[in-house]
């Protein structure tokens, strides 16, 4: 996150239950417990053949579910904030669900690794007349840690007319209507650095006051009132015109492709997991006009995965055909955890965390379709591993784009909660896949840091092709921050910054390049194209450390960008370029961007 910013502005003026529609796609088989998509493997002589395991059951005890008859939901969400809310590098994980009804007087403030979620269909199911607030209080009014927590599917009418979403990195706002404002900063306007909106209604004005820079997608709103940096619309109603660089809106009328995450739902008392439809060309939410569009499955369909479950058994599974839902927790993985059947769902709930023990990949899927990986955090272990996430083998080839792999809200981190080490946080190697919202971050405080303590070279690695990211948030990697080899590649909002930590320039060179980009395009690549990305050094341990460039790209016709800045935080660090040899340098100790509206 960034530092210290100089030029945060002060406060401008503010401006039942339905079924699921579903399509071919529901009517497709999908295995229930004990059956499985392949015949058995013989079992060796001696050995016991496995017990099938048991599909749905108990969310355990860290998935709290309220209804409006609930008594003591006020303390019981005070209990929750009071652990978390400072809890920046602690065990506890919870997701909060509410069933659909009407809750008032509630203030839920959302800490470190707390998801709160509404259980209809639709976020109008389930309202809270109050408030679902995250703010700064615990870190002196300073909003730039706040990470790790989410808020989906809920109506929510604030007490005062606006509700506060304080965040920075990895806290999406998704499926949420605000009948109401909704302001991003801290109480005093101290710094802020986030966030991700998607598939949500405000009625009222955002304010994003202090926040630096911010993305939101497919969503409507009632107004925007100002920019700092890097503020990015795609497939929004309501958004601002495009401006930059002055104001600094990059705003594109539609998102190319697009689908919501899944999530957790009831119809009667059963829960249910609904998967969105793929859009093209989307703009506004899903869920406004009528049954939103998409399949449904059963928790039947799901093992509801426990913390302690081993890789094996999360594998077995797999390999009986069921789907995952990972339960709030830690989940030590001794070996990949293998999706390899198309339409796989893994979705986590309260920020389910998986750490790869032994130095191997945490979780690889085949060159399948329609893969869904939504709501988990990767983490790297002590031993060293070649990738933490592998989207698609080494050479993946086939055709995706009529359901292509997403990958939504699955936070990677390396370092932070204690020594971590990886060689590349993700690679997607599998076409069309699609990266909807990623934080990927080698620790820069916390536990386990120092330039070699957590080293890992490469944040994002894409060597598949016709891959799209919407949201894209990588920082602090030793090398390149994202590696893009694969062609007609495209990315909506790009956030960086490079690592604080190096020891001195001989540290970043590269080759006769002063430092890695934090955006490398192939120099094969004849296509590709990027929206409102933005690259900040800090080099607080060596000040006098210079970066050639931000981004760095092929000069060809075809591979094209749009809306591209550098920063230098209070002159710790300076950028000589923008992109390639093009842009001005930054200079002094003035945190002010360096811009250019297009390349080439």
């Amino acid at each position: 996150m960034p530092a210290s910013p100089t030029n945060s502005p002060t406060p401008g003026p503010s401006g039942v239950r339905r079924r699921a529609l579903l399509g071919a796609a529901a009517a497709a088989p999908v295995l229930a417990a004990g059956l499985s998509t392949t015949a058995s493997a013989a079992t060796p002589a001696g050995r016991k053949k496995p017990r099938r395991l048991r599909a749905g059951g108990d969310l355990g005890p860290n998935v709290i579910v309220f209804d409006p008859s609930t008594p003591g939901i006020q303390g019981r969400l005070d209990e929750i904030f009071r652990q978390q809310e400072s809890a920046q590098f602690g065990t506890g994980r919870y997701q909060l669900l509410f069933k659909p009804g009407t809750y008032n007087g509630l203030n839920a403030q959302i800490g470190f690794y707390t998801s709160i979620s509404g259980l209809g269909l639709s976020p109008d199911d389930t309202t809270i007349n109050g408030d679902v607030t995250v703010d700064a209080g615990w870190f002196d009014g300073n909003a730039t840690q706040n990470f790790w927590r989410s808020a989906e599917n809920l109506a929510v009418v604030p007490v005062n007319g606006t509700n506060r979403w304080a965040v920075a990195q990895a806290a999406p706002f998704r499926r949420m209507h605000v009948r109401g404002g909704l302001n991003l900063a801290p109480d005093g306007y101290g710094w802020a650095s986030g966030g991700y909106i998607a598939d949500s209604r405000v009625d009222g004005t955002v304010g994003p006051y202090s926040q630096q820079q911010w993305y939101t997608r497919d969503s409507s709103v009632g107004g925007w009132t100002n920019a700092v940096w890097n503020m990015v619309f795609s497939g929004v109603e309501g958004a601002p015109a495009q401006g930059f660089p002055e104001p600094p809106y990059t705003t594109l009328d539609r998102t190319p492709v697009s689908r919501e995450k899944p999530f957790l739902y009831l119809e009667g008392d059963q829960y249910r997991v609904f998967l969105p439809a793929l859009r093209t060309d989307a703009r506004g939410v899903t869920w406004g006009n009528g049954t939103p569009r998409g399949t449904s499955l059963p928790l039947d369909r799901f093992y509801v995965a426990k913390p302690g479950d081993s890789a094996a058994t999360l594998n077995q599974a797999l390999g009986q055909g069921l789907h995952l839902l990972l339960t709030p927790g830690i989940y030590h993985v001794d070996e990949p955890v293998r999706v390899d059947r198309a339409g796989t769902v893994v979705l986590g709930l309260g920020y389910a965390t998986l750490i790869p023990g032994n130095g191997v990949t945490a979780l690889k899927v085949a060159d399948v379709d329609g893969v869904r990986l939504a709501g988990f955090l990767i983490d790297a272990g002590p031993v060293n591993s070649p990738v933490l996430l592998e989207v698609g083998p080494d050479g993946a080839s086939r055709n995706h784009s009529a359901d292509p792999v997403t990958v939504q809200d699955v936070f990677l981190r390396v370092g932070g909660a204690g020594p971590g080490r990886a060689t590349t946080a993700m690679v997607v190697n599998a076409r069309h896949t699609i990266v909807d919202h990623t934080w990927v971050w080698r620790a820069d405080h916390g536990d386990g840091v120092g330039w070699e303590t957590n080293r890992c070279d490469y944040g994002v690695v894409v060597n598949g092709h016709d891959v799209l990211a919407t949201g894209l948030f990588v920082e602090h990697f030793n090398k390149y921050d994202v590696q893009w080899n694969g062609e007609r590649g495209r990315t909506v909002f790009f956030q960086n910054e490079k690592a604080y930590d190096a020891p001195d320039q001989a540290a970043v060179q590269n080759g006769s390049i002063k430092g890695y980009a934090a955006y490398k395009v192939g120099d094969h690549v004849t296509t590709h194209e990027g929206w409102g990305m933005g690259s900040y050094c800090y080099y607080n341990v060596n000040p006098g450390i210079v970066q050639h460039h931000g981004f760095a790209a092929p000069n060809r016709p075809d591979v094209r960008f749009h809306g591209l800045l550098v920063v230098s935080l209070s002159g710790n660090g300076q950028y000589e370029c923008v992109i390639n040899d093009t842009g001005s340098p930054t200079s002094g100790t003035d945190t002010v961007p360096s811009k250019v509206v297009s390349y080439p």
